[in-house]
């Protein structure tokens, strides 16, 4: 892994962007990666049919908790009902990084909460 690309996933996942809860808030929903533990909520705050705020909280590894703080940056300010069109693709560019088969679902996991608390569909993103 590049150096660069792993310092700003360090970086995220030490200080992580938009960690806590909302109260009040519109959406959330909770969930977890069976696999390794990694437990996931989020607390969406809408106006207008977009993301106006949100804040995940949870604990796991550096990947999930990175890839919750990069992609909640890029989630705020988006209309809600294209939050299902996003993919794990789009999860994996934000990271910038090559993820394995047994990291994936780690990954994955915060746009899985999004997409639960947007749709109320939290299948794994594909």
């Amino acid at each position: 892994m590049d150096a660069l690309y792993r310092d700003y996933i360090l970086d995220h996942y030490k200080n992580p962007r938009n960690f806590g809860e909302l109260d009040p808030h519109d959406l959330e929903w909770h969930d977890h990666n069976p696999l390794c533990g990694d437990e996931l909520g989020v607390h969406i705050v809408v106006k207008d049919g977009r993301v106006a705020d949100l804040r995940f909280h949870g604990q796991g590894c550096a990947i999930s908790q990175a890839a919750a703080s990069i992609t909640s940056e890029e989630l705020i300010g988006l209309p809600v009902e294209e939050v299902a069109g996003l993919d794990a693709d789009w999860v994996i560019d934000q990271l910038g990084i090559e993820i394995s088969p047994t990291r994936r679902k780690c990954a994955l996991l915060g746009l899985k909460v999004m997409r639960g608390a947007t749709t109320g569909d939290a299948s794994w993103p594909e």
